[in-house]
């Protein structure tokens, strides 16, 4: 019997529809989901975006912050040092005294006094059995106590080495202070202690509060970790600092927790003394600007969500109603009643051909630019390449060994990479010449900025001159720093440069360096001056002149300024 095919028979592609309906019923929302998913998308990506940034920002400014206090802790150390060395200086004048030769210690007395007055600082000399000899704090033949830190003082005479005392209370000042010593063997063989004593509140002047930032204090310690003067009312003088791990401390700035607090310290040591100087803050106060933006972000960003989502669901109202209107005509229509215009709120479903017609006007000329874009894109990323590929066969064919090769070819494309972001950066209006120098030398310049000197008028340059001219200005940086004005303490870079006529004279000299020809001439054979004779003759018509002074290089650079703006007169396949 055969069995007549039923109306239950279903095709592939009516299953696939119908796999299809769920997931449109799934999709069927109206309007006002749609736009606050999508205020939702914008705003999220937008909100995370901002920490991101924040806590980027928040993390240069505590770079910044740790490199002002380490500077402030730097001050307050050599103004110290400046203190002890003066006193130092002293003590040297008065060991030099007749007085002290002969013994006649009234004069001597008489002598420092009037050599120490309208200061701080008392003179007395103490002998080997801690007796106190002399002491301009009180009037000569005062009745005299033994010295009141035999410890330190008889360290001194000891080693025979000048020193610095931790502070301690004088018995005569009443008060705390610290001592500075210079042993003497005087001509009768007799060892005696030349001593200049300092009230440790007379250091107060070396740590002003007006450097360090809010809610910073800083102090002075001693070798033992007693606070000899400080910022913070807390901290008294000839008192164990708070945090009582000062042995410990590391140098440049570190973490601590005491008490259950955090802290963070910066820390600097002095050589001459001994001691050290600290400064401090509790984390949760240098991270509560910190904490206070991403609070006024999170509730700025939740207001803003809120608000966009309330505009939506107005935004959405109208649309939905547009559409009822809309749809009611087209079935007025469909029932074959006359429709009359209407006017929409919004204008597109008045004129959906004329919007139809300017969408592809559009896609065209977006489509056109995205072109033009691409083929910008192709075209510096093959000059890229090709730059980067010179820069690979030089860095090899200049490498002792696989370390060397990976450093040097590093930097060069870290300084490639510095010039392609002042192109980026200044695309429209071109890269500033000056600009270019400094970023270029920026990671060469010594602690002295000034022996880094850039001068020269406002020229513009096209991307390919400056990725040209910044390499040139890399590979200099780098053979002065290898073996030229860089690489002592005194030598001089000068980068100047001179509009004359159609062309720019641009300079690189460097002075105050010990001329080795051989290393000059090696350097030569280097990708430094495959840079200057080849990449800047060729791309840019250059004339270069070398010059070996006797102090010195220098170079002389002359390139025609059409060369600098006329990006296209020098493309690689430009014209093809």
């Amino acid at each position: 019997m055969t069995i007549a095919p039923t109306d239950r028979t279903v095709s592939a592609e009516d299953a696939g529809k119908g796999a299809a309906v769920p997931s449109r019923r799934r999709m069927h929302r109206p309007v006002v989901f749609y736009l606050v998913c999508l205020i939702l998308v914008v705003v999220i990506p937008a909100f995370l975006f901002s920490i991101v940034v924040l806590k980027r920002t928040n993390e240069a400014q505590e770079r910044i912050f740790e490199s002002l206090l380490r500077t402030s802790t730097g001050a307050v150390n050599r103004a110290v040092e400046r203190e002890i060395s003066g006193m130092f200086s002293t003590l040297n004048f008065l060991s030099t005294s007749d007085s002290l030769q002969n013994g006649d210690y009234a004069a001597l007395h008489g002598q420092a006094t009037k050599a120490l007055e309208g200061t701080d600082i008392y003179f007395l000399v103490i002998d080997q059995t801690m007796r106190q000899l002399l002491n301009t704090r009180v009037p000569y033949g005062t009745p005299l106590n033994p010295a009141s830190e035999p410890i330190s003082a008889g360290l001194a005479l000891a080693r025979g080495e000048r020193m610095v005392s931790d502070i301690f209370f004088g018995k005569t000042a009443q008060q705390w202070v610290f001592n500075v010593y210079l042993p003497m063997r005087l001509q009768n063989g007799r060892h005696e202690l030349l001593t200049l004593t300092k009230n440790a509140e007379a250091l107060r002047r070396a740590i002003n509060p007006d450097i360090l930032s809010p809610g910073w204090n800083a102090a002075v310690l001693d070798t033992r970790g007693t606070v000899i003067v400080s910022t913070d009312e807390n901290q008294k003088t000839g008192t164990p600092f708070f945090l009582r791990v000062v042995p410990s401390l590391r140098l440049g700035v570190s973490t601590m927790r005491e008490g259950g607090v955090n802290y963070q310290v910066v820390t600097e040591f002095s050589s001459l003394a001994g001691w050290r100087m600290i400064a401090w803050a509790k984390s949760s106060d240098v991270q509560a600007p910190a904490v206070s933006s991403f609070l006024w972000l999170t509730i700025g960003g939740s207001i803003f969500a809120l608000l966009a989502a309330v505009s939506a669901a107005g935004i959405a109202r109208v649309l939905s109603r547009d559409v009822r209107l809309l749809a009611q005509d087209a079935r007025r229509l469909g029932r074959g009643e006359r429709v009359a215009a209407r006017r929409y709120a919004i204008s597109e479903l008045e004129t959906v051909s004329r919007a139809l017609a300017e969408a592809a006007d559009a896609r065209v000329k977006s489509e056109n630019e995205v072109r033009f874009l691409m083929r910008e894109v192709a075209h510096r990323s093959k000059n890229q390449l090709t730059v980067i590929q010179a820069m690979l066969n030089q860095s090899a064919a200049g490498a002792e060994n696989a370390s060397d090769f990976a450093e040097t070819f590093r930097k060069r494309v870290a300084g490639l990479a510095r010039s392609t972001d002042l192109m980026i950066a200044n695309a429209t209006q071109g890269v500033n010449l000056a600009e270019l120098a400094r970023n270029q030398l920026k990671p060469f310049t010594p602690d002295d900025a000034a022996r880094v000197r850039i001068s020269g008028p406002a020229v513009l340059l096209d991307p390919q001159a400056s990725q040209t001219l910044g390499m040139a200005l890399h590979e200099l940086s780098t053979n002065a720093t290898k073996y030229g004005a860089l690489a002592n303490e005194a030598g001089i870079v000068s980068l100047s440069w001179v509009a004359q006529g159609e062309d720019l004279n641009l300079v690189w000299r460097e002075s105050r360096v010990a001329i080795d020809k051989e290393a000059i001439a090696a350097s030569r054979k280097g990708f430094g001056s495959v840079v200057l004779e080849r990449m800047l003759g060729m791309a840019l018509d250059a004339k270069l002149e070398f010059i070996v002074h006797d102090d010195g290089i220098e170079w002389r650079v002359t390139i025609p300024l059409a060369r600098l703006r006329d990006e296209e007169a020098h493309q690689p396949g430009a014209g093809e």
